[in-house]
This record gives C-alpha cells, sequence and structure tokens, in this order.
C-alpha cells in the first residue's frame, strides 16, 4: 500500500490491572503504524488509568478517555463516536493482537474492497494455579507473552477469500452461536458506514450479546466480505469474566431477542425462508466460549 489508512483501534478498559499492559503493547508493535489507540477508562478501580496515563505519554498515536462507569456497549459507542480512522478495529483489554493483525486486515480491505474483514482468532487458556507451580514442558512453545504451559486453539470456519453478502449470511446462519461471527474483535470494519447509521451500535441494554447485535447491525449495510484463515487475535480465557458468570435466564431473553432481530435480517436479505430452522440452532446453540 502507498499510504496507510488510518485505523482506529478501541479498547474498553476496566479493572484490567494484570492484563492491559500487554494488550496495549500487542497494539503499539503491530507491523502497521498509521493507528489511533483508543483506551477508554470504564470508571475503573484499580491501577489501570495510571497504566494506560503512562502509555499516552510515551505514544503520541494513544488517547485516553475516562469516563464513569457505564459498561462495555455504551464505552464501545464512545469509541466509534471519537475513532478518526478510515476503519475501526477492537479489543478487549484481558487479549492481546498478533504482530501482523492490523496490517493483514487493511491489505484485505483495500485490495478486495471489503466494507468488513473477518479473521480466524486463537483461543489461550492461561495454565491453572496448579499447573503454574510445574515447570514448563516444552520452554519456548507457546504464544509470545504468555507461559510454555498454555494451550492454544484456533477457530474460524470460512476459507480464505471475498464473499458476497449472501453468502457471509449464509456462513453466518451455519455457526449462529459462534464467537467467530458473533465477537467484534476479530473483524475490521468501514467507520463511514457505522458514522452514517445511528442504529449501528452496541446495544446498552443488553447484558449479553451486545457485539453480535453490533454485527448484525452492521450487515445491513455492508455489501462486500473478505474472510481471512490467519488468525489475527489472541482470546484469551478469564474464569472471572462476565461471559463466564451469565445468568441462564438472561442468556435466553437475550437470544430471543436477537432472534427476532435474525429474523428481520433474514426476511430482508431474502434468505428466511430457508433457514427458518437454523435460528433455533442459534436459540439453543452455545458458543465455544
Amino acid at each position: 500500500m502507498s499510504a496507510q489508512p488510518l485505523v482506529s483501534v478501541i479498547v474498553p478498559v476496566y479493572n484490567a490491572k494484570n492484563h492491559i499492559a500487554r494488550c496495549v503493547e500487542s497494539i503499539r508493535r503491530q507491523t502497521y503504524t498509521n493507528l489511533q489507540i483508543i483506551l477508554l477508562n470504564d470508571g475503573s478501580q484499580d491501577v489501570s488509568p495510571d497504566v494506560c496515563r503512562m502509555f499516552a505519554q510515551v505514544d503520541g498515536r494513544i488517547t485516553l478517555i475516562d469516563k464513569a462507569n457505564s459498561g462495555v456497549s455504551a464505552t464501545r459507542n464512545l469509541g466509534m463516536r471519537a475513532a478518526k480512522g478510515e476503519y475501526l478495529q477492537f479489543a478487549d483489554a484481558d487479549d492481546t493482537l498478533q504482530p501482523y493483525a492490523t496490517e493483514l486486515l487493511v491489505d484485505r480491505a483495500q485490495r478486495y474492497a471489503a466494507d468488513m474483514v473477518i479473521a480466524h482468532y486463537n483461543r489461550v487458556e492461561p495454565p491453572r494455579e496448579r499447573e503454574r507451580l510445574r515447570p514448563p514442558r516444552r520452554p519456548g512453545e507457546a504464544e509470545p507473552g504468555f507461559d510454555s504451559r498454555t494451550r492454544v486453539q484456533t477457530f474460524g470456519f470460512l476459507l480464505e477469500g471475498p464473499l458476497t453478502k449472501a453468502q457471509f449470511a449464509y456462513g453466518l446462519m451455519q455457526e449462529p452461536a459462534s464467537f467467530y461471527y458473533g465477537v467484534m474483535w476479530n473483524k475490521l470494519y468501514r467507520t463511514a458506514i457505522v458514522q452514517a447509521h445511528p442504529d449501528i451500535e452496541c446495544s446498552e441494554e443488553l447484558d449479553y450479546s451486545e457485539d453480535f447485535y453490533f454485527n448484525l447491525s452492521y450487515i445491513r449495510y455492508a455489501e462486500r466480505f473478505y474472510a481471512l484463515s490467519t488468525p489475527v487475535y489472541n482470546y484469551v480465557q478469564n474464569p472471572q469474566s462476565l461471559v463466564h458468570n451469565l445468568n441462564p435466564v438472561k442468556v435466553l431473553s437475550t437470544r430471543w431477542e436477537l432472534s427476532a432481530y435474525y429474523k428481520d435480517l433474514y426476511k430482508q436479505l431474502g434468505l428466511y425462508e430457508e433457514n427458518k430452522i437454523r435460528l433455533n440452532k442459534y436459540f439453543f446453540g452455545i458458543a465455544e466460549s
């Protein structure tokens, strides 16, 4: 690429003292350098804001926004309003990006005029506390930045290549409960599409799958997609995270609400009748986390 378009990387931060430095370093060390790194402190009660300020002082690409606690959806929405880049990328504070992540995502978006690039990701399982006491099995075997006893699995369902909206929607229906389609952090988005349509946002009413709601909204307006088979993101399993401590009743009520939204989307695309049975798979499905 002759000129690098600006990419805004949005990172909500809440009480992430054990992880935030690793996350931010993985973004700062991207092989792609034209970044606006937006760190949003969502009312943290630990030293996370101090760590973020330290990074902002040494890297002019970093902007720190302090705000009262309002949850990840409102925080991401604020980040999107502050974004100045041509593309949007997301990261959670306890995860990391592969060094080449942004470069590959932007390359495919530019080369194929894609409105969304979706990529494989790694699920990282750090060793349990008892395992930490054991000597490493094979030194140097784990992902950079993690203990050598860390287990890594790669997830993704589509083959490498460009996709039409209908092809992407068909793939989405095959694995409707998966992180691969539902989350925001393994994807690249066009900022102009998001900012031109107020209904593309993370739902601040949902406690669960707010990112899936965002993606279902975004798909309505995106036309060209690209599936990248290289894993670009390290999703770190955290037993204390919200996704592992959800109320089953809330999960089902949220999925019921999203199923209705799913139905409207597929009716709009003319794909509902042939896929309506698969909607039940989403309602009863279990994400790989």
